[in-house]
């Protein structure tokens, strides 16, 4: 799955480490989203829209395989 985590993250200014922390989760889960190769919980993919003010849609890209 695709996301928006790299660019949103970017456009605030914020580390991987920053945004982590914030979602209480690990660095590495950050990077494992942003390269597509994890899917969020959807408690973390809540979490990530509502700290960026937008709908889980606009967060995550859902293609069809």
């Amino acid at each position: 799955m695709k996301t928006r985590i790299q660019e949103l993250r970017k456009s605030q200014r914020l580390s991987q480490a920053e945004l982590a922390d914030a979602m209480e989760v690990t660095r590495q889960t950050i990077i494992s989203l942003e390269k597509g190769r994890y899917n969020a919980s959807l408690e973390l993919a809540y979490k990530l829209a509502k700290f960026f003010g937008l709908s889980i849609e606009e967060v995550f890209i859902f293609e069809e395989e």
